[in-house]
């Protein structure tokens, strides 16, 4: 966490028709205080999305820079923690969807490779990770609020939490994480068959 403003130079230049970042900027000191109390737990929620600590270090930071970018700490409704899930989420599943379509040839020729080879110690370790594979390439083909709803709390996020974060109703969370949980399952049952357990 320490050094960002200095990420934020090496960023490079903005693109054109957004605001140059510098480090004399009026907003700074606030950047950094919401970086501070928000980076880890964007990075946890994004490293549960993508299964990758690296990768959801990048994304938090392209979250971050966005952020800073567009000024959003002076925003109306003053929701920028709801704003950094929103956003964050939609880049974890972006990354999901661009990578579901390589790994689906990757998955189908280790798979063949797999078969091919004697079963040792790491079957099970092996299946785990198959397992997570399949249940984020069902999270890419979900409506992206549906996905948003299901990551957020299986991060451990409250109702409360995910109506903010998502701005939804507080009262209408319990109703749309079950039809997201049966949107899942039909989902991946589908892909991988009626009889495979969820």
């Amino acid at each position: 966490m320490e050094g960002f403003t200095e990420h934020l130079a090496r960023a490079g230049e903005p693109k054109v028709g957004q605001p140059k970042v510098t480090t004399q900027d009026s907003n700074r000191e606030e950047f950094e205080a919401l970086f501070v109390a928000n980076y880890s737990r964007i990075v946890s929620v994004l490293c549960r999305m993508v299964g990758d600590r690296s990768q959801a270090e990048e994304l938090a930071s392209e979250v971050f820079l966005k952020l800073y970018r567009q000024r959003l700490p002076q925003r109306p409704d003053g929701n920028v923690p709801g704003w950094l899930y929103r956003t964050a989420t939609n880049a974890g599943i972006d990354a999901l969807r661009a990578a579901a379509r390589r790994n689906r040839l990757e998955q189908a020729a280790a798979l063949d490779g797999q078969r091919n080879r004697r079963a040792d110690s790491s079957l099970e370790q092996m299946l785990r990770e198959e397992k997570q594979q399949r249940v984020r390439a069902v999270l890419a083909d979900l409506r992206r609020g549906q996905a948003q709803l299901l990551l957020l709390r299986a991060s451990g996020h409250s109702y409360k939490e995910l109506a903010a974060a998502l701005e939804i109703e507080a009262a209408s969370v319990g109703t749309m994480l079950i039809r997201a949980e049966a949107a899942f399952e039909k989902l991946y049952r589908e892909i991988y068959g009626a009889e495979e357990d969820v």
